[in-house]
């Protein structure tokens, strides 16, 4: 959807980057994923310096921060990039959430097992889902509509 105008190459670009956040937010998810499929490993190595960075303490909350008010508040920001980087802080978010109830929830109750790989898996997957098809929609300058997500972007990004 491109109601709002046409974008540049370099505006495209700025819109996929925010992506890059829940990917490495994602990533804790995705140890029985690979240990799964062990021929997929060779795919996580260009993030490992993303995620060395990324794995300073409060690195995730200050980029989120940063993120949140020098590109989504910022009106002089092309509507674009400010609706992908949004969307990419509302994904991290519902990771954050998926974190917290595996954690202090399903991870007691089921101690590992079966259950909670597959359960991490599916979170996993989708994360990877909705990242590959926003990252897609973007470079080709259209607006990425989850639902329910792209919705409350929308009330955010004016």
């Amino acid at each position: 959807m491109t109601w709002r105008g046409t974008t540049t190459p370099l505006e495209r670009f700025f819109a996929c980057l925010p992506y890059l956040l829940p990917v490495l937010d994602g990533l804790r998810f995705a140890t029985p994923f690979f240990s799964q499929f062990p021929v997929l490993k060779p795919l996580l190595i260009p993030f490992i310096p993303l995620l060395q960075i990324y794995s300073f303490p409060f690195a995730s909350l200050i980029i989120f921060f940063a993120l949140f008010l020098l590109v989504v508040r910022n009106e002089n920001i092309s509507h674009f990039i400010r609706f992908n980087a949004m969307q990419a802080i509302l994904i991290m978010i519902v990771l954050f959430l998926c974190s917290l109830v595996a954690d202090y929830i399903l991870q007691p109750v089921l101690q590992g097992g079966l259950i909670l790989e597959t359960l991490y898996n599916v979170i996993f997957l989708g994360m990877v889902a909705a990242v590959v098809y926003s990252v897609v929609q973007s470079a080709l300058g259209r607006y990425a509509e989850i639902p329910t997500l792209s919705e409350a972007v929308y009330m955010q990004v004016r």
